[in-house]
């Protein structure tokens, strides 16, 4: 059952009283292993949650977190996967790990939490590759499971986000060069159009909202200078819901984190939100 109660936060509600809050999404790409990056951005931007993906790992580093200022939940797994939700001066409460929908599957790919009065989907969405194939069939399998679940959140009529890295490029401006990815699992039709059939129910693309005709990347690989040459894939998304679109105030990539030693593949991305007196 989803849940927006609020008993366990450690500020008051009245702290976000028309405030501006700062809502990220970053995919660590091993949280262990870069815990220096994130903690030295989190230093920086100061976001007030942020939703993470690749733990890689089924341990969390929550007490240096903690001593960041943030509460934290977390979905791991060993090696792969791994989604995690922090909140700057709060605990997140927890009304879901997994996604609904097929009960055998084992990967930790969605958490959700309730913060401040919304609910917060954090989710790493399969690759697919090597497309066709069984990983292929298991991405588009995990699409409709979250499509499903998707329209369910949005029949509570309450302030929602579904965040994270959705593994698609949902058009020829979201990707450096997008003849080179017509067979990738990323960029397929099928992907897609089952992201295109998310925004028709309903959500709202924050970033290609604020900028509808600008490049933006959220993903650059390691080789061959693609940061440097800015050629990359805008893969890391924000849905909002009808209740939260009108607060949307600004949508950006972080890029100097993916300009640092040893860092992740990804920027973080961020979006603010002007929210109402509730």
């Amino acid at each position: 059952m989803i849940s927006i109660n609020k008993r366990h936060h450690r500020k008051s509600h009245t702290d976000l009283v028309d405030a501006n809050l700062k809502i990220a999404t970053y995919n660590v790409n091993g949280i262990n292993g870069r815990l220096e990056i994130l903690l030295r951005w989190l230093k920086e931007d100061k976001p007030d949650v942020v939703c993470l993906q690749e733990l890689k790992s089924m341990s969390f580093p929550e007490k240096e977190i903690g001593r960041a200022g943030y509460g934290a939940a977390w979905h791991g797994q060993k090696s792969w996967n791994g989604v995690a939700i922090l909140a700057r001066g709060a605990e997140p409460l927890i009304t879901r790990r997994g996604l609904p929908g097929e009960l055998d599957d084992q990967q930790s790919r969605y958490i959700e939490a309730a913060i401040d009065g919304m609910l917060i989907g954090c989710l790493y969405l399969p690759n697919g590759n090597p497309a066709p194939g069984p990983k292929f069939d298991y991405k588009l399998r995990w699409f409709e499971r979250l499509q499903r679940y998707a329209a369910d959140i949005l029949e509570l009529d309450v302030p929602a986000l579904l965040v994270g890295d959705f593994n698609v490029m949902p058009t020829t401006l979201d990707v450096y060069k997008p003849e080179r990815w017509a067979d990738d699992a990323l960029f397929r039709p099928e992907v897609r159009k089952a992201y295109a059939d998310l925004i028709k129910e309903g959500w709202t693309d924050a970033v290609r909202h604020l900028h509808p005709e600008e490049r933006i990347y959220t993903f650059w690989k390691y080789w061959r200078n693609s940061f440097e040459r800015d050629a990359g894939l805008r893969i890391d998304h924000f849905l909002l819901s009808p209740a939260v679109e009108p607060w949307l105030r600004s949508a950006s990539v972080r890029r100097r984190p993916r300009s640092w030693p040893h860092t992740s593949d990804h920027a973080p991305v961020m979006i603010e939100l002007d929210v109402p007196q509730r």
